[in-house]
């Protein structure tokens, strides 16, 4: 069962929905060994992954040396922050299953059952449901979020010390710097760096979003409500 960790934050079944919607590229291991692919993909009916592959490809090759027209493999995705913060990986997603023709005449495409699923973040590792995964949906800024993240972080610094008003002041402690570092429908995580170690915080929109044109106009709402926040003012970040 996926569920969320804290109210406000996407469950584990969506973390990976749009970890898969926003990637481009994805580390795929066979019993040949591992290999990088900056591929198409695509969650089709049914859970089925999509996946391109050149005509000719080495998963083809594969793929066609089998059987069953089945290859077991395994299936990994890295969520990096695009914004230039420490541990820059956010989560990494590892799908276990099959790889099989997904259409005749080898065109490139191939499908991938999947078997298991599993969300390192955090520090934890969590198994998602199939269920789970079927029933969730991709955040709806997974491929916007990068561009705006660092259109707040590069263009705007004024707006990010402006949200530092939202913390708490005993998080602020001993703090060097603060960027944007995850932006989805429920919000914005903030990411306080220290000389040692760094810590996220999470500020929420009003409500969460339904769709990726509303997202403006909620990040400009929660700068308005931190300018007139009287917390301590945190200094713009210096490029």
């Amino acid at each position: 069962m996926s569920v969320p960790t804290q109210p406000g934050e996407p469950t584990s079944a969506e973390r990976v929905r749009t970890v898969l919607a926003a990637a481009t590229s994805l580390t795929v291991t066979t019993e040949a060994g591992a290999v990088e692919y900056a591929v198409l993909h695509d969650v089709g009916a049914g859970g089925r992954l999509l996946l391109s592959d050149a005509p000719g490809g080495g998963l083809h090759g594969e793929l066609a040396a089998t059987r069953r027209q089945q290859l077991p493999a395994t299936l990994e995705f890295t969520d990096i922050a695009a914004t230039a913060v420490r541990d820059r990986v956010r989560a990494k997603v590892t799908l276990g299953g099959w790889l099989i023709p997904a259409e005749p005449g080898g065109s490139g495409r191939l499908g991938f059952d999947i078997a298991l699923a599993a969300l390192r973040a955090d520090g934890q590792v969590q198994a998602v449901g199939l269920d789970d995964l079927l029933l969730a949906a991709p955040d709806p800024l997974a491929t916007r979020e990068a561009d705006l993240l660092t259109h707040l972080a590069d263009r705007h610094p004024e707006a990010v010390a402006a949200l530092a008003r939202l913390i708490e002041p005993r998080f602020l402690v001993g703090v060097t710097r603060i960027q944007p570092v995850r932006l989805d429908r429920h919000g914005m995580v903030l990411r306080t760096e220290r000389a040692r170690g760094q810590w996220d915080v999470r500020l929420l929109f009003r409500t969460p979003l339904e769709q990726a044109a509303e997202a403006g106009a909620r990040i400009h709402e929660l700068v308005a409500s931190a300018r007139v926040c009287h917390r301590r003012h945190w200094p713009a970040a210096r490029p």
